[in-house]
């Protein structure tokens, strides 16, 4: 039987192979078996679930999918442009191999990225190819098991994201938690239990060969550098199926602790439990520790797990507050921190940059910061924020003009009265100094900023909030709105 449908997959193949590009798929021909116009439900013809991730339209799919996010290379150093030509050559001999049982991956590629807490970040990089297997069979998994997530789970799923998490853990501090419960899973996607989560997939997917598949990801180990290490446990960041094999693992947690009745919000291993009393915190850590150490086999980190008021902890880079009896939600210190650090850089005086090139990195980090933070009370912040900003900007522009000559005629250009022109022109202090000076305020200000290009914080900010007024829905027919934040 398994013969059988091998054989009808390479007829199918075959027989679509002599197509020309109009027939089939519209778009430009990819490397793997032109769809047709009307798919055939793989279920209905018998085929299993490996059959199903393997079909043309998944595969197509998930191939055009690896091709737009492009990224690096794994350790065959292929590139994303490659893809096609390999493939085109090689699918018959890839997907035989898959359902045969004999497909090998390749090792992921460890590379480190900086953390917000300074330490490093390991990801698992696989081949585009290897990539292109990953995303088919997420694009399998996913609706399978979309229906059994919990509601309180935001991380990697569809049509969910972190302001929905932040959101909800609002409405239960406006509801009366006022503590919360942030336990920190060390280095969960390095620790995961393979045995355990090949437990968890089996009560959900029943073809065999599919959680083989699987297992042979998580084994294909890691190469670092010249070295291989073999992978024992653990889920490889930086592949596509490793965001929904976290959820599936760490829904078991979910699931235990909506059992209990607890108010919870996690998006991916970041969770957070809020609760009304310090003396219930405790305690819902403690068993919580227990489950997640002892039926989850995972490790958590106490140095970084506490519990505290809400007004104490950070979570998605925000904090909570209430006021009037409403959760609000305002910047973290060290989101706070880590923002002016990064202006900083982007300011530097010395990077070289031209000012079409700091102009452009300053409004791409502006925007993405603003849009990310913008349910947060951060007015004043922001207007504080944009002064030293506007400082750092004329400290560079000041530099820029370096010679006496350049600076008279600029100063004299922007209104300065010549005599005065020429004594700021002739000044020994310092670049930072003189960037606060009353003579600079007056003449490079925040208009001739703003109609030189740079973008503010608190005016992006302004704008994001009058965008979700005018979008926000109209409840009841009367006139909507958003408070003053």
């Amino acid at each position: 039987m398994k013969g059988r449908k091998q054989k009808i997959l390479k007829e199918k193949t075959w027989s679509q192979k002599n197509r020309t590009e109009s027939e089939g798929y519209v778009g430009g021909q990819t490397f793997l078996w032109i769809t047709e116009n009307n798919p055939i439900d793989l279920d209905q013809r018998g085929y299993g679930m490996l059959e199903f991730i393997l079909s043309p339209s998944n595969l197509n799919t998930a191939y055009l999918r690896v091709r737009r996010n492009k990224g690096a290379g794994g350790v065959d150093k292929m590139k994303v442009e490659s893809l096609k030509d390999y493939l085109a050559q090689n699918k018959d001999e890839l997907i035989t191999a898959i359902l045969g049982g004999k497909f090998r991956p390749n090792p992921v590629l460890r590379v480190e990225i900086p953390k917000d807490s300074g330490q490093k970040r390991q990801l698992g990089i696989p081949t585009v190819v290897d990539r292109v297997f990953q995303q088919a069979i997420a694009q399998v998994l996913t609706p399978l098991y979309e229906p059994q997530f919990s509601d309180h789970s935001y991380g990697f799923r569809p049509r969910r994201n972190a302001h929905q998490a932040l959101e909800k853990c609002r409405r239960y501090i406006t509801e009366g938690y006022k503590y919360a419960v942030d336990i920190d899973l060390e280095k969960f996607f390095d620790k995961v239990n393979h045995s355990k989560l090949i437990e968890v997939l089996s009560r959900t997917i029943k073809d065999g060969r599919v959680i083989s598949l699987i297992h042979k990801y998580l084994t294909a180990g890691v190469q670092i550098g010249a070295s291989f290490e073999a992978s024992e446990m653990g889920v490889p960041q930086g592949g596509p199926l490793s965001p929904l094999l976290g959820n599936i693992m760490l829904n078991e947690l979910d699931k235990e602790l909506e059992s209990r009745g607890h108010k919870f919000v996690r998006f991916a291993d970041d969770m957070i439990i809020l609760c009304k009393s310090q003396r219930s915190a405790e305690r819902v850590m403690s068993s919580t520790i227990r489950y997640i150490e002892d039926r989850l086999f995972l490790r958590v980190n106490m140095d970084k797990s506490q519990t505290a008021p809400i007004s104490k902890v950070k979570y998605l880079g925000y904090s909570f507050y209430k006021k009037k009896g409403e959760g609000r939600l305002r910047i973290h210190p060290k989101s706070v921190s880590r923002m002016k650090a990064r202006l900083k850089e982007l300011t530097s005086r010395s990077n070289g940059w031209g000012d079409e090139r700091r102009k452009q990195e300053l409004r791409q980090y502006i925007v993405g910061w603003v849009n990310y933070y913008k349910l947060a009370d951060m007015k004043s912040l922001l207007e504080e924020v944009d002064k030293w900003y506007r400082r750092r900007l004329r400290t560079v522009i000041w530099k820029q003009w370096k010679r006496i000559k350049t600076k008279l005629k600029n100063l004299i250009k922007l209104g300065v009265e010549k005599s005065k022109a020429w004594e700021w022109a002739n000044t020994r202090k310092g670049y930072w100094r003189i960037s606060k000076s009353f003579i600079l305020s007056t003449t490079i200000t925040t208009d001739r900023l703003k109609k030189a290009g740079f973008l503010f914080m608190s005016d992006h900010y302004q704008k994001v909030r009058l965008q979700n007024l005018r979008n926000r829905p109209v409840p009841n027919g009367t006139q909507g709105g958003v408070r003053g934040r």
